[in-house]
């Protein structure tokens, strides 16, 4: 049986309770169920931003795949974990509101990095367990916001359960005056990678699970390389880019020390 055939009929598992993720995976025509991790998040000591983000979401897939136990058929447990980067200072969720504040001034004006670390963890009961893991960077550049901005979107609530407290899909559209990458990084899991990862967790494959190349794919969930002004006419709010940064893992399986 080949990889992309078994992918069929495998359980997948997604290692995280963020509902932009659900709805990401329901797009893409995905049967899974959601078991929330829970793992500390915090940075390491001198751990670069993409080294950590990759590192938080295979731990997540890991210590689900853990709890969850043997799987009677082959399994897929999905991580992610997504931060904002501003120069070398990682941006997570938003403590309160004074801290909302802070970060939405950092990014006042400036083109930052949106990385996201995702990892597919594959079990089954002939095979020993499989790892992958990779980080995807986005560019995000911000127009310059006023003090007046900033305290009525922290008043909408909306910063307050999103890395850098902001969220592109939402309030915060009008913020930004465009990307260079993978617009579903920047929401919170970007799907072309993710895909390529579950059609075969060891190495890269041109298939997809939902029966595609990788390349059609990207394709047919792409926007343009470059600058991509958010709202435009070119569909860039679900948009792809064919060429995102990222970074890989070496020996992801083993546990971190």
């Amino acid at each position: 049986m080949s990889e992309s055939t078994a992918l069929k009929s495998s359980e997948i598992v997604l290692a995280s309770g963020s509902p932009r993720r659900r709805e990401l995976l329901v797009r893409a025509g995905l049967t899974f169920r959601v078991v929330v991790p829970g793992i500390d998040e915090t940075p390491r000591p001198g751990e670069l931003p993409a080294a950590f983000a990759r590192r938080a979401a295979l731990d997540k897939a890991k210590s689900v795949a853990d709890r969850i136990g043997a799987p009677r058929r082959a399994r897929a447990v999905i991580g992610c974990d997504t931060i904002v980067v501003v120069g070398r200072r990682i941006l997570g969720k938003p403590r309160d509101a004074a801290d909302a504040r802070r970060m939405l001034r950092a990014l006042s004006g400036r083109t930052h990095q949106v990385m996201s670390g995702i990892a597919v963890v594959a079990d089954a009961p002939d095979r020993p367990r499989r790892c992958r893991a990779r980080t995807i960077s986005t560019d995000v550049v911000f127009r310059r916001l006023g003090a007046a901005e900033i305290e009525a979107y922290i008043a909408g609530g909306d910063p307050m359960d999103k890395a850098g407290a902001y969220g592109i899909q939402e309030g915060a559209a009008h913020m930004i005056r465009g990307i260079r990458g993978s617009y579903t990084n920047v929401v919170g899991l970007p799907m072309a990678e993710l895909l390529a990862l579950l059609a075969r967790p060891k190495a890269a494959t041109n298939r997809s699970p939902t029966g595609r190349s990788v390349r059609a794919e990207i394709a047919a969930n792409s926007g343009p390389t470059g600058l991509v002004p958010v709202g435009s006419k070119n569909g860039v709010r679900s948009a792809e880019s064919a060429r995102p940064a990222t970074t890989r893992a070496r020996k992801p399986c083993r546990s971190p020390t």
